[in-house]
Parts: structure tokens; sequence; C-alpha cells
């Protein structure tokens, strides 16, 4: 029986600077310092950046998030600071090299702060640059939209490739739910696919602490269902921008940053249906194509992962065929496929096979004895864990969220390829990783994605 004891308390314990002692061992800390929620209250970002001793700071926004940068760069103005506003002119900056090299190139050793103005994007770059920097860092979001608020990583493309780097937590995050219930439909169905990854990625990590031993905390996971309900009991108000929906769920997701900031990975928020995600969004990038929201093509992966996972619970794993697909692996092979699909970013993966070593043979054994022994732990997370996937689409469509691949212009074959490659994009020990060991993958693949068809 997991503890509720995070789950249980007020945001105030969770972001005091003593940290909350917790019964994994571990004493949990979130960077965060405060958080403010509620309606029309922008202008408390004047009074959040005083705190923080900013006179000169620079407020970052990009086109679509300007004139509530504006607004910003106002009332900081009307309180005796003097900003200077920084927009990235353009319509999608990405979270690259280009863009944080951009604004670590306006650095001004007068600026004493960093105030972002917008939601994923904005906010993977301006925790780079803070952490770069040692400035302290705001956060008024415009959108809820994602977890990443008070996470203490960001989602960054580096060298073409979808990595998860350290990165500075925001001092203070800002929730104004008449700003967020105005930001474009799809950034509001974002929000909800990236809250709903979080059955997949509660299940995934309790598999893989009992398979690999990796570090897992009962009292975070509940912590996650928490700010899960909140972000599912809002669902169907979303639509109709509902100013308590899009808070709750915006509060929901923040919630869900502080569970990773806690943990101190990503782990407890993310697993197999993010890497759909990131595989998708990898390719279009090479290809010039056009790409959905990563929370969106989350959601989409979530539904593909579920039925993933819940063909895990039902097989009965066979040693000898495990042992004999592990023996059969062929590392030049491998290494092709992760040419065709990645291109120039394959080799990137390719080299952190070296020290990963997941397709080691005796590593392969080691886990599979594990994996027998303890088969029916595994299968009991799996039935415990994971909704009911109609349910869930249901409440996707509630919000007007897309739910299959084909209304992302995927095709089967962008399907197959991402589920099959998901397995070697990060070291996560995932669903896509246990059917490997299990000497399985393909035929899963076969099973579940062979026969799909553009509904």
């Amino acid at each position: 029986m997991e503890g509720k004891i995070l789950a249980s308390m007020p945001l105030e314990s969770l972001l005091r600077d003593e940290g909350v002692a917790c019964s994994c061992k571990r004493l949990h800390k979130s960077p965060v310092r405060q958080i403010e929620v509620g309606k029309n209250i922008l202008w408390k970002i004047a009074v959040m950046a005083k705190e923080r001793g900013m006179k000169n700071p620079v407020v970052t926004a990009d086109r679509n998030t300007q004139k509530t940068g504006e607004m910003v760069c106002e009332i900081l103005e009307e309180a005796g600071i003097q900003p200077v506003f920084f927009v990235m002119d353009s319509g999608r900056p990405e979270p690259d090299e280009f863009w944080v090299g951009t604004l670590a190139l306006q650095f001004d050793r007068q600026w004493d702060g960093i105030v972002a103005v917008g939601s994923g994007t904005i906010n993977d770059i301006c925790k780079i640059v803070a952490d770069m920097t040692g400035l302290p860092y705001l956060i008024a979001a415009t959108a809820p939209s994602m977890d990443g608020y008070a996470s203490n990583t960001s989602s960054m493309l580096r060298g073409g490739v979808k990595v998860s780097l350290p990165s500075k937590c925001p001092d203070g995050i800002l929730l104004d739910a008449a700003i967020l219930a105005r930001a474009p439909m799809e950034m509001i169905q974002a929000g909800i696919g990236d809250m709903a990854a979080k059955y997949v990625s509660i299940c995934e990590w309790k598999i893989a602490h009992i398979i690999t031993g990796e570090y897992y905390c009962g009292e975070i996971a509940e912590l996650v269902k928490k700010s899960l309900k909140t972000c599912m009991d809002s669902s169907a108000k979303l639509a109709a921008r509902d100013e308590d929906a899009a808070g709750d769920t915006a509060f929901g997701l923040v919630l869900s940053g502080i569970a990773m900031s806690y943990a101190g990975i990503s782990r407890p928020a993310s697993g197999t249906e993010h890497y759909f995600s990131h595989i998708w969004e990898m390719r279009a990038l090479q290809q010039k194509k056009p790409r959905s929201l990563h929370g969106i093509s989350v959601g989409v992966g979530t539904l593909l992962t579920i039925p993933v996972l819940k063909y895990i619970g039902q097989l009965e794993p066979d040693r000898e065929r495990a042992l004999r697909y592990a023996e059969d692996f062929d590392p030049e092979e491998w290494k092709a496929f992760v040419r065709q699909v990645f291109g120039t970013a394959a080799d990137t993966m390719i080299r952190r096979e070296d020290e990963e070593k997941k397709y080691d043979k005796t590593l392969h054994k080691e886990r599979l004895e594990i994996i027998l022994s303890r088969w029916d732990e595994i299968q009991k997370i799996i039935r415990e864990e994971l909704p009911d996937e109609e349910w869930l689409k249901e409440r996707l469509l509630l919000a007007g969220a897309p739910v299959s691949p084909a209304q992302l212009g995927l095709s089967a074959d962008d399907v197959r390829t991402a589920f099959l490659a998901t397995k070697d994009i990060r070291d996560k020990y995932i669903s896509t990783r246990l059917l490997w060991d299990l000497g399985m993958l393909e035929e899963a693949a076969d099973r579940l994605f062979g026969s799909w068809r553009e509904t």
C-alpha cells in the first residue's frame, strides 16, 4: 500500500525550504519557491519580481505571447521595474541550440532576472539560460499545455535529438486562469494529452523498479495520480474554455512538474508514450513536415501504449525463446535500423549504447531471471495502474483532442516504426524494452500495429 502523505499536503508544504522527509528515505525538495494561482492575477508578477530583487529583468516571449508579454512589461514598469523585452521572432520557435544561443548572446550584465511569458518552448529555453546565468527566474504561464513548468529539466532538441537536460526550476510560477482559458485550443488539448501520459509513466516506473532496481517512490507516484485526477475531472469543461477547468488543469500539470523535481528525473511523468511523440517530432523536423504539439501527440501515444502494456500483461514468458532472441541480436542490423529511423541523429544513440549496454547478453539474462521470478507482480501492476482505454479516449474527446494517429497525419508505418524505435531513444526501461527482453517485440508490433488502419 503506497502512502499518500505528499498527495494530501497543501501546496505551501510541498514548496517549503527545508523539504519533505519521505518514507523512501529521501528528502524531497522543489526549487520552486512560489506558485500563484487565481483569476486576473497577472499584476502579481510585479510583486514576485520585487521579492526576488529584480530591477532590470529581461521579459521573454514569442509572437504568440507577445501581447501578454507587453502587459507584463507595463505591470513591471508601473511598479518601478525597468524590463527589457525580448521577443523570439518566430511563429514557432524550437527548443534548440539556435534559440538558447540567441537569448544567451543578447545577455546584458545589467539584467538581474528572467521573466518568461509563454508555455513549453519558452519555459524550456529560459530555464536553460537561467541555469547558465544563475539569475532568478519567473514564468507567467499562458497555456495549460504541458507539465514542465515546475520541473528541473528542459526538453530540448540537441543535434536533432530530443533530449532531457538539467536546467533551473522557476523560482516562481504565475497561473492566471483568465489568461490560460484564452490559450489556443490546441494548447489546452495538449495539456490534457500530456497528463493522460501519467497512467503509463507510473505503470512503467513501477515495473522498471522491479526489473532494474531503479529508484521508485510511491509517495511521488501518488502525488502524480492526484494531479492526474485533477486534470481528468476538468476535461469535460476545457472545450468551453471554462476558467476554473483551465486553472485546475494548469495546477495539475504544475503538481506533476513538482513530482519530477522531487524525483530528480522525468520518470514519474513520461514513458513510452512520450517516446512515440519524440520520434514523430524528430522525424517530422528531419523531413521538414508539419507536426502536432507535443502534448497532443503524447495523448495519442498514450492511447497506443496502454494496449501494449495490457498485451504484455497477458503474455506467458518463455525463457528459451527470450534467450534465443537475445543471442540472435545483430548489432549491425540494429545500427542500420536506427540510422534509417533517425538519420544523422542516430549516431548519438549508437554511441550511448556503449554505455547503456541494454543489448548485452549477460545483462539480458540477469533481467530475464528477475522478470520470470516476479512476473505475477508485473501483471498485477499492469492490471491496477492502467485505465480503460475507451474511458480515457472519451476524456480526450471531451476536450476536443485528437485520439488517433491518422488525425495527426501519421501513417501505419509511422506508428509501427516509432513503436520499434522507442526502446532506443532514451535510457529508460519501458514497455518495448520489456518486450525485447521477452523476445516478443516484433510479434507485439505485428499483433498491435500490423493491422492498424487509418480510421
